[in-house]
This record gives structure tokens, C-alpha cells and sequence, in this order.
């Protein structure tokens, strides 16, 4: 498959999916029971959080992997969810194009170096 002709909405389709297995794996580690657990990923999950995400990995982003957001930033939506903005949606919609495209692209390593400096900035901010 070349990742590279897929559509930024497939791509933010796995990402979606992706992500959210990357927090659920971390919260995992907390041994907690499953509706604090779902709370707990919900906040981290979120439009809103995954718009401060991205904030916190652009600066350590390749040229390719900026460009890789920025179509699924750039992708249309036909809704934005009541409990975010527009310009949230839309970064987080990005962050999960980027997600599902290194996932797709076998960049798994690099993916989760990304979702640990993500999970750093979130946890110092508790």
C-alpha cells in the first residue's frame, strides 16, 4: 500500500484508532477500573487535547511529517463536534492524519516517540 496516495480522511480514520490504542496501552499501566479508565482516555483523546498535541510535538516534526498534518488539517469536515472549536477540530483531525500515516508506514517507533513527549507535557500539567 502507498501510504502517500491515501486520503487525509483514511488516514485520519486509522489515526484515530491508533491514538487512541496508544492511550489506552498507557493507561493500562494504572490498573484502574475500566470507567476511570474511559474517563481518563477521554480527556486525552479529545479534540481540545489532541490540539494542545500538537503544539507540543511541532517542533520536533520533519518537514514531511508538518506536511502530513497539515492535509489533515487542511482536510474538509462535515461537522465539528459541539464540545470543540473549528480550529480544534481541524488540528486534531491533522494530529490523527499524522498518526495513522506513520502507523501505515511502518513508522511505529517514530509514532510513539512523538505520543511520549505528548504524554510528558499532559502529566506535567496534572
Amino acid at each position: 500500500m502507498n501510504v502517500n496516495l491515501l486520503s487525509p480522511s483514511t488516514l485520519a480514520f486509522v489515526g484515530d484508532a491508533y491514538y487512541g490504542l496508544l492511550v489506552r496501552e498507557m493507561l493500562a499501566e494504572i490498573n484502574r477500573p475500566s470507567g476511570v479508565l474511559h474517563s481518563e482516555s477521554v480527556k486525552l483523546v479529545k479534540a481540545s487535547a489532541q490540539a494542545t498535541a500538537f503544539k507540543v510535538i511541532e517542533p520536533v516534526l520533519s518537514e514531511k511529517e508538518l506536511a502530513v498534518y497539515k492535509r489533515g488539517r487542511n482536510a474538509h469536515v462535515s461537522s465539528v463536534p459541539k464540545n470543540s472549536t473549528a480550529g480544534e477540530y481541524h488540528s486534531a483531525t491533522g494530529v490523527e492524519t499524522l498518526f495513522g500515516y506513520l502507523h501505515l508506514s511502518g513508522n511505529d517507533e517514530r509514532a510513539k516517540e512523538l505520543f511520549s513527549l505528548i504524554i510528558a507535557d499532559f502529566k506535567e500539567k496534572l
